[in-house]
């Protein structure tokens, strides 16, 4: 029986306007939900919640996944003030965290791990595959970029034994590469222990599909489901959804096509597209009341994402006033781009009383912070990167997690590698490669080999000296693993710190070193800060459970929006934030839209470009500024550059006059008459007078620079076109035209 309630059904449909009253009134069946920007979303999941344990549904069947844990916690904190303690019984959390939960119930039905699995994050995958790489004597440029290869395939539910078919396209040695990297890999995260991220989720569909009894009992478990922002779901976590609502049919989907922008990892739109396609029976909810943004900036960014053609039409609505109209800056050059912005916040900070949190800039690539970092630390104005090095990419972080990985689990060799030295112990790289080896060829993990003495004795090559250090260190992580047992996790660390002599060793610096390492002394302590308020909020969570915490951690859950400073992020960072005051920068052709979404014959990438430009508009609550430079300095020389096409699809009346703008706004021209600049035209419309470079005849394993892409190798080549794998791994593999492509040969 439920707990007593605090609130009445119609109490929470009085906060709502009538299209969410009829999305949260809608319990049973499939229901989709497109929730425009700004439109009230996450009160709506809440609130739907709360109506289904009002009409009597546990909370033990109900289950709602979020794509950050601080949407989900937000959500949780939502919940729990509306019903009280029955919120808890809700599963509340991110697709990976869900996962990780269920796996460690279920995953050693499968024979391969047991329930202590290590969850290797991006990090840690990229230096497995590394390994992997190097062990098979590979070339590391052309497989550069094999760990995305690699997850790709994992979220699109391929195995190792499938790929070759599903890479028929790529050249041979490529495609028999990435086979025997991958199956490499997944021996060497068995022999670990250890699951990544995609693996969270692969694993536990591959579960549901050959263990139908433990399908039938999540089914069962979760009969009502809600899944948020489902237009950014890949097909893995499609597969996942569907097999778990498959008996009751109670799925509830929340998103908005408009604002899908991360196809380039995998995000499948036509999950969200083709939901009613899925589901027949479907109810459909709209939601286009925005709560968020003034008029005017509704209008700009409905005139923008109106232009793309694969979408579900709607259009956002506000009772918010028309607010100022958006101000379109043009600058002469990046730098006076910079310069302009700056004194604008100035002025905004000084003048209209907006605080330097209020205020968020915004731009396409992360390589466009530079100049604007320089301008605000010449003015003194406090910012903040969003999505640069991470808390837990630091070093000493990694070095402390790594620590407590080998604790939780002894079979985890990847993590023991990075800290079997650390402090320095006198234990050289050919010494543990010569005990991973041996390790390796008789199924035991490093810590088991190290720990024993009569194995150890059985590695050639070692000396004397070598062997008491190594002895040494496995008593001293055997002594941590008995400790683990009687300390809280915020003690263990402090342990650890102070008897590996991590402590010692950042105390014994130089007068050079010792400004950083003080600074990692202060990061060791908020980390130690970190453990103690996980272990306050759960009191029973054990080792693994604070490690799957700190795995599981996204670049938005690190987002402070209460931090006193002006944020600096990238257009996809901003996703789910809002600022009142907002700077959408470098708004031109070939850097908003990107140049490779150009690049393409078909418009796919382009309109996913349109509508991370949408999203980036619709961050705005007040005030919203455009900037676009007439020159921009790329690598080493000044080009000119075109007012984005986006800028271009906002009504004029959107804009208030120039005064702001140094250069006076061009008109572009007309879509069907838009070119781009000479260097990237078809050789055929390259003025005649120009005289064309000598041929140049490019054979497989030729290396190149690409004067935007930097370095790759060739894979393959035909009349007119080669095919490069760019070290770069967000660039991948491309095939470029040889007559235009800004390429020169190595």
């Amino acid at each position: 029986m439920n707990e007593q309630l605090f609130f009445n059904t119609e109490e929470i449909f009085r906060d709502l306007n009538p299209k969410q009253r009829e999305a949260v009134e809608c319990l049973d069946g499939p229901l989709l939900i497109m929730a425009g920007a700004g439109s009230g979303k996450t009160r709506v999941l809440t609130y739907r919640i709360a109506n289904l344990i009002a009409q009597g549904i546990s909370p033990f069947n109900i289950l709602a996944i979020t794509f950050t844990n601080k949407a989900a916690n937000e959500m949780k904190s939502r919940a729990e003030k509306l019903i009280g303690e029955s919120a808890r019984g809700v599963i509340l959390s991110t697709f990976h965290s869900f996962c990780a939960r269920l796996l460690r119930r279920e995953i050693e039905i499968t024979g391969k791990f047991n329930k202590n699995f290590a969850i290797f994050n991006a990090s840690d995958s990229r230096n497995l595959v590394k390994l992997c790489a190097a062990e098979m004597d590979l070339g590391e440029n052309i497989f550069s970029n094999i760990h995305l290869k690699i997850s790709d395939l994992k979220n699109n539910l391929i195995e190792p034994e499938k790929c070759l078919k599903v890479l028929a396209e790529y050249p041979p040695f490529y495609r028999n590469g990435v086979y025997e990297v991958y199956k490499l890999y997944q021996k060497k995260l068995q022999e670990n222990n250890a699951l990544d991220f995609d693996d969270l989720i692969f694993s536990t569909v591959k579960i549901f599909k050959d263990y139908p009894d433990v399908l039938a009992k999540y089914q069962e478990r979760f009969q009502y489901i809600s899944i948020d922002e489902y237009q950014d779901t890949n097909v893995a976590q499609y597969v996942l959804t569907n097999l778990l609502a498959d008996k009751y049919k109670n799925l509830c989907v929340v998103g908005d096509a408009d604002q899908s922008i991360y196809g380039w990892r995998g995000a499948d739109m036509r999950n969200i597209l083709n939901f009613e396609r899925d589901y027949p029976k479907a109810h459909v909810v709209l939601l286009e009341q925005n709560y968020r943004s003034t008029k005017t900036i509704l209008q700009a960014a409905n005139a923008v994402i109106e232009n793309n053609i694969d979408r579900k039409p709607k259009e956002l609505w506000t009772q918010n006033e028309s607010g100022e109209k958006i101000k379109f800056l043009h600058c002469k050059d990046d730098r006076q781009e910079a310069a302009i912005v700056a004194r604008e916040i100035r002025r905004l900070v000084e003048r209209e009383n907006f605080l330097y949190n209020e205020i968020a800039l915004l731009y396409r690539t992360n390589a466009q912070s530079r100049m604007f970092e320089e301008k605000f630390m010449q003015e003194e104005i406090p910012y903040l990167i969003v999505g640069g090095l991470k808390f837990y990419d630091r070093k000493e972080i990694k070095d402390i997690v790594a620590y407590l990985h080998v604790i939780a689990n002894p079979r985890d060799d990847l993590h023991l590698r990075r800290i079997i030295n650390v402090p320095t112990r006198g234990l050289g790289v050919t010494n543990v490669a010569r005990i991973a080896e041996f390790a390796e060829s008789h199924g035991l993990s490093i810590l088991e080999v190290v720990a024993a003495q009569k194995l150890l004795g059985q590695v050639e090559g070692l000396n004397t000296r070598f062997r008491a250090s190594v002895k040494n260190f496995a008593a001293m992580m055997m002594s941590f693993t008995e400790s683990a047992n009687n300390l809280s996790i915020d003690q263990l660390i402090t342990t650890v710190l102070e008897e590996s002599g991590y402590m010692k060793m950042l105390h014994e610096t130089t007068e050079v070193g010792k400004k950083e390492n003080i600074s990692r002394e202060e990061n060791l302590g908020a980390f130690i800060d970190s453990a103690k308020e996980f272990v306050e909020l759960n009191p029973n969570a054990s080792l693994e459970d604070f490690l799957n915490h700190v795995a599981l951690i996204t670049d938005l859950d690190a987002v402070d929006e209460k931090d006193s400073r002006v944020k600096l992020m990238t257009v996809h960072a901003a996703k789910g934030l809002e600022f009142p005051v907002v700077f959408v920068v470098g708004m031109e052709e070939k850097l908003f839209p990107h140049a490779n979404a150009l690049d393409r014959d078909d418009d796919t990438e382009l309109e996913e470009e349109r509508r991370a430009c949408y999203v980036a508009l619709t961050r705005a609550k007040k005030k919203l500024y455009i900037t676009a430079a007439a020159e921009r300095m790329f690598f080493g020389k000044m080009r000119p550059q075109e007012v984005s096409r986006f800028v271009e699809e906002i009504p004029p009346s959107c804009f208030a006059g120039s005064a702001l703008s140094p250069v006076k706004k061009k008109s572009s021209p007309p879509k069907s008459t838009y070119k781009p600049p000479t260097a990237y035209r078809p050789a055929q419309m390259i003025p005649a007078e120009k005289k064309s470079s000598p041929r140049v005849v490019w054979q497989v394993g030729d290396q190149l620079n690409h004067k935007k892409w930097g370095f790759g190798t060739v894979m393959a080549t035909d009349n007119s076109t080669i095919t490069v794998s760019f070290a770069n791994p967000e660039i991948g593999i491309k095939k470029l035209m040889k007559s235009v492509a800004p390429i020169s040969k190595i």
